[in-house]
């Protein structure tokens, strides 16, 4: 590939960090401390805070800080995505959210990536800021909630096999992002929404990078409530791409695995209340150990091969019935968000 952004400084390129935020005070001073701490030259680097109509003290933290603040209002993340971009002037423009801290060397080790001129995207690992039960259960899932990288990837398309940059974690090549048109779709929301732009940067004729040096730390949401309303939420935007012709691919599989997993339910509930109307126990034995309890002793096994590595055993009994719950969630959101206008 030609050199498609010759002007570049391929040593020290000048920095854009855009962070959406939407009443995020309890967590965006730990981030802001994090990114003034970066391992990179402070007069490369401009940070840019879009606040989508914070109600608590979030834009009086962040106007204590040396950034730019900007006020957004339409919904959405790539909504303010967008306007960080369009007020910002990086050759390189990095993405990250509020509940986020960054690792001293994210910028450094991710700029080292851009020295191929046809690299357009890189993104990194993420690894929880907190140590709780749910924390363990959202990085060691065997559907994570944020998607994780173990091993430095090349990528010249993305998918649910291969990777994909996450929100909270992806730099663009500027002039990747002009090339794939500008911005971010604003008419996706909740899920994926990061997703389309990698798609179309593919497209344009660049490259992914997957590199795991490329550090951001999350704060986990902490109580089982947060994580279903996550996936409800995630669920809505999903029924909502549902409705469209252009479908997203990445979305498809694991829509269709949550699926599964709930239909396989709702059949061995069937079947329990049809035995207990018929007293044909024996049915129920044979449904219940093929649909159940083969596929969660499947899961139980898996989870506890980490349990081993980890010394945490708890995990065989809680992970599993997680993953049921989230998938309810998820599909419950997915039947909203496609017969209710969002």
């Amino acid at each position: 590939m030609q050199n498609k952004n010759p002007q570049i400084d391929t040593i020290e390129p000048t920095i854009s960090i855009i962070v959406p935020v939407l009443n995020g005070a309890e967590n965006i001073k730990l981030l802001l401390d994090s990114l003034l701490e970066l391992d990179y030259s402070k007069t490369k680097t401009e940070i840019i805070i879009v606040d989508g109509g914070s109600t608590d003290l979030t834009r009086r933290i962040v106007s204590k800080y040396p950034v730019k603040l900007l006020i957004n209002l339409k919904k959405g993340p790539n909504a303010a995505r967008n306007t960080g971009i369009q007020c910002s002037s990086g050759e390189i423009v990095a993405f990250t959210d509020s509940d986020c801290t960054a690792d001293k060397n994210w910028i450094k080790k991710a700029v080292s990536n851009f020295k191929d001129p046809g690299i357009g995207c890189v993104g990194g690992d993420v690894k929880s800021l907190n140590d709780t039960y749910l924390s363990g259960y959202a990085s060691n899932s065997l559907a994570p909630i944020i998607r994780v990288c173990k091993r430095r990837k090349e990528l010249n398309c993305i998918g649910t096999r291969v990777g994909c940059p996450v929100g909270c974690n992806m730099i663009f090549r500027r002039k990747a992002i002009s090339d794939a048109g500008g911005s971010f779709d604003e008419t996706i929301q909740y899920c994926f929404e990061e997703d389309e732009l990698i798609e179309r940067i593919c497209g344009a004729g660049y490259k992914v990078v997957l590199d795991p040096e490329v550090l951001i730390w999350h704060k986990h949401r902490s109580k089982l409530k947060s994580f279903l309303a996550q996936s409800f939420k995630y669920g809505r935007g999903t029924g909502k791409l549902l409705r469209k012709r252009r479908k997203q691919r990445l979305f498809r599989r694991w829509f269709v695995t949550d699926l599964l997993i709930l239909v396989q339910t709702f059949i061995v509930f069937l079947l329990g209340a049809f035995t207990i109307f018929t007293g044909n126990w024996e049915n129920l034995f044979l449904f219940f150990l093929t649909m159940l309890l083969i596929p969660f002793g499947i899961l139980f096994g898996v989870y506890f091969s980490k349990a081993l590595i980890s010394k945490r055993k708890w995990r065989i009994l809680f992970y599993p019935w997680v993953d049921l719950l989230r998938a309810i969630a998820f599909l419950g959101g997915v039947f909203f968000g496609f017969i209710k206008k969002l």
